[in-house]
């Protein structure tokens, strides 16, 4: 006849090192993926944009300095915010840049979450097509709070520097 099947208790499961690695991987992706996304559309429902061009809404906060919205009169519009430089996000140099990045576009969602009126001023296309945009979060230049907020650097144009030590 033979044995019984063998059966693994729960105990020996806990013990496994691969139960922890998929633990991180789900908890991981929930931090990277779900909660921005889940950030970025709560602030395309809750909070609609004053702007010289009609009705906006910011749908996501790409970096720290780049926004997609979506306008009654255009569509969906990439902006580059004007005033200020941020660290990079999608290609950054070294390890410390890729965290300021991170650390600039959550400063960025929390000032259009908090504040009570945002307003953008159309100023034109930059080279690469995407509308070049002030961002003012109750009636103050964001690119002032990104910048007193350690985020950002002032940025009027031209070659810019890099964000590694």
């Amino acid at each position: 006849m033979g044995l019984p099947p063998h059966r693994k208790s729960r105990s020996w499961r806990l013990a496994d090192p691969r139960f922890y690695l998929n633990a991180v991987i789900v908890v991981a992706s929930v931090g990277l993926i779900v909660l921005p996304g889940v950030a970025d559309a709560i602030l395309a429902v809750a909070r609609p944009v004053d702007s010289t061009g009609g009705a906006c809404r910011i749908y996501r906060v790409v970096d720290g300095d780049t926004v997609r919205m979506w306008c009654a009169d255009g569509g969906e519009t990439p902006a580059r915010l004007t005033g200020y430089d941020t660290p990079e996000l999608f290609s950054p140099s070294c390890p410390s840049e890729l965290a300021a990045a991170i650390r600039a576009k959550w400063a960025l969602r929390q000032a259009i979450w908090r504040a009570k009126t945002v307003e953008l001023v159309r100023e034109g296309k930059d080279r690469c097509g995407r509308a070049l945009v002030a961002l003012f979060v109750d009636g103050e230049p964001v690119r002032r709070r990104m910048i007193e907020g350690g985020h950002a650097r002032p940025y009027g144009g031209g070659r810019r520097a890099g964000w590694c030590a």
